[in-house]
């Protein structure tokens, strides 16, 4: 049994220079720049090499000890906790996953159902046809094992690519019926712990099974840590977290997964990693979570984004990062450091361009607009809009039908404080007209997070506010139109979220000014 370390606090990689490591600090601006000018967008970057962190910067509202959602990057550290339970003697990977849930298996065992192993599960390659996880959602009783279990079986397990974030889960769900732990529970102590990953969270099932497809939050450096543990081959301050073998075997290619248009994406599929161009590997998630390791050049890379390419930034690593790497070290160069850690410093997701003031503000400020229902079904309803403008407090004691985070906004920079009530609750948002001002929502997610909000009139009768969701990809634009040419002033609000996992129409709702 290998040894298990316990850490009470989060513990950091030590800082360098990336000359004193090997690579130029003017490339990494160069990386740094043209992501900030060329992709949409970045949240995080952080490069290390020879195991210590020799570049780091966050685009504020987005900080350092701020967690953000990894989505399907969370895949490798399920895999991870499969290569533990195997070193324990609790399973095998060749196990049959109709072992493990007889309860739960259907009427008639198909034979490429009763063919599915445990391997089978990691290398995305049960046999489905499609991704069974939107089966698991429908499922009317949360039943997510008895829903996957059900699924047709086309193909012989072992032979075809599919990714299949049901797969992942189901990876979980075996690994709580063998231990009785949570898969987070399970981690804790062998991995999160020793590497100092402090208050991790899992999303978990209906029937509160971690879903191990996704779900986990932890911070920026924490993807880093875990990425130079693998980067060491499982081996942490001398000890030994995960045996080398699996590092090995999850690592490398275990079924094809070409072709594909993006190259990144048809270099191979290991136990839930993915294999890179230039002999890289990678766990990742939706919409650009990145833990990328570079054993030939001893570096990991850790990015939290909010992208629609995710093979873009990618390739801006091939080209500018990869080549500057060098074998030693470099002659220190403090000035092209200096720029490079001012850039960092300066780095900002895009606000709102326009004025902190309008002609209009003073007739609408602390007005009541009565919204029409909102037409998008999946959205909750917009019934109501209460706007406080310039003179809001400087902290406002709001929630979503519960006691909040203040929303602050300074009163010297001036405001907006949205109340936007719905079928679910109220969420309060706040926006400075210089800056951020954070707030806690839960209209993006399934439960609150924290957002940023900036806020600016882009024309006399125009309010723009952009919410960062800072712990999420997701960043949403409320766009509010005002007509006061009539008694009653009337408003259309129009809604786009960046990025989402289905449509992402704009939604548009109008209303009128509320005498109540």
């Amino acid at each position: 049994m290998m040894r298990i370390i316990m850490a009470s606090r989060t513990q950091f990689l030590p800082r360098s220079t990336p000359e004193a490591h090997g690579i130029r600090s003017s490339a990494i601006l160069e990386f740094v720049r043209r992501a900030d000018t060329e992709i949409d967008h970045l949240h995080s970057f952080m490069l290390l090499r020879g195991g210590a962190a020799i570049a780091a910067g966050w685009w504020a509202p987005y900080a350092a000890e701020r967690p953000h959602v990894l989505f399907s990057l969370s895949k490798s550290f399920t895999s991870t906790a499969i290569g533990l339970a195997v070193h324990e003697g609790l399973l095998t990977i060749d196990d049959h996953i109709t072992s493990f849930f007889p309860e739960s298996l259907p009427a008639e065992i198909s034979d490429n159902l009763a063919a599915m192993r445990v391997r089978d599960l990691l290398s995305m390659s049960t046999g489905h046809e499609v991704d069974s996880l939107p089966f698991l959602f429908q499922d009317p009783n949360g039943d997510w094992v008895r829903a996957f279990l059900a699924r047709p079986v086309e193909r012989a397990p072992g032979t075809h690519f599919v990714y299949n974030s049901g797969a992942t889960f189901m990876l979980s769900a075996i690994l709580q019926r063998i231990t009785g732990q949570r898969l987070i529970e399970f981690l804790t102590p062998r991995i999160f712990e020793p590497l100092g990953i402090a208050n991790p969270v899992w999303d978990r099932s209906p029937h509160g099974i971690d879903v191990g497809g996704w779900g986990l939050n932890i911070t920026t450096e924490d993807i880093a840590h875990f990425g130079q543990l693998y980067l060491q081959r499982g081996c942490w301050n001398g000890v030994q977290l995960i045996p080398s073998e699996w590092v090995d075997s999850a690592t490398a290619v275990q079924i094809d997964n070409a072709p594909n248009e993006n190259p990144d994406w048809a270099q191979g599929y290991g136990y839930q990693f993915w294999r890179c161009q230039h002999n890289a590997y990678r766990g990742d998630g939706a919409f650009g979570q990145y833990c990328i390791v570079l054993p030939e050049h001893d570096a990991v890379i850790a990015i939290t984004s909010g992208l629609g390419n995710m093979q873009q930034v990618l390739d801006l690593i091939w080209e500018i990062v990869l080549p500057a790497f060098a074998p030693t070290a470099l002659p220190e160069d403090a000035v092209a450091h200096a720029a490079l850690q001012q850039a960092l410093a300066a780095l900002q997701m895009p606000r709102p361009l326009g004025s902190a003031n309008s002609p209009l503000a003073a007739r609408i400020a602390g007005k009541h607009f009565t919204l029409d229902a909102n037409p998008t079904p999946a959205e909750a309803l917009n019934i109501e809009l209460v706007m406080n403008m310039n003179s809001v407090p400087a902290s406002y004691a709001g929630g979503f039908n519960r006691p909040a985070d203040a929303a602050q906004v300074a009163l010297d920079a001036g405001g907006v404080v949205l109340h936007l009530h719905t079928a679910r609750g109220t969420d309060h948002i706040a926006a400075r007209f210089a800056g951020w001002s954070e707030s806690r929502v839960e209209f993006t997610m399934d439960r609150p997070m924290l957002s940023a909000g900036a806020a600016a009139w882009i024309d006399d009768h125009t309010l723009q506010i952009t919410l960062c969701m800072c712990e999420t990809p997701f960043v949403r634009t409320h766009v509010l139109r005002f007509n006061t040419a009539k008694n009653e002033a009337e408003v259309e609000v129009e809604t786009k979220l960046n990025y989402a996992f289905g449509s992402n129409e704009p939604i548009r709702v109008t209303g009128v000014e509320s005498k109540e």
